[in-house]
């Protein structure tokens, strides 16, 4: 099954914050959503990825405080991605090779969804 066909069954949802937005916001934001992440969009670009593991081992372990830190200061910057005709198989095996659960896709240079 391609990635197209997965959005078109789980929908195409996107949850975001902002880089200014406080870790203290992004955690609410995830509560309210019920994820655990968001991607994080500057001037429609995706920024990076902040997810509940950032906030542990930044924030938590690092013993700083998330209304004081902002999600530049944590977020992933690296942010793999996928397109609409990638394979899911191959979607998880790069998730499990990465080590990560959210995995956006994009095309054109536009956020279609999150698997």
């Amino acid at each position: 099954m391609k990635v197209e066909r997965l959005l078109k069954l789980k929908g195409n949802e996107i949850f975001s914050i902002e880089p200014e937005a406080t870790v203290f916001e992004a955690i609410q934001e995830m509560d309210k959503k019920n994820v655990g992440a968001l991607l994080v969009v500057q001037k429609e670009k995706v920024a990076g990825i902040i997810s509940e593991r950032d906030y542990m081992r930044k924030v938590i372990l690092k013993n700083r405080s998330s209304k004081d830190t902002t999600v530049a200061e944590v977020m992933t910057r690296d942010v793999c991605y996928v397109t609409l005709n990638e394979l899911v198989n191959e979607c998880m095996a790069l998730m499990t090779e990465k080590r990560f659960r959210h995995l956006p896709v994009i095309e054109d240079g536009k956020v279609l969804g999150i698997i």
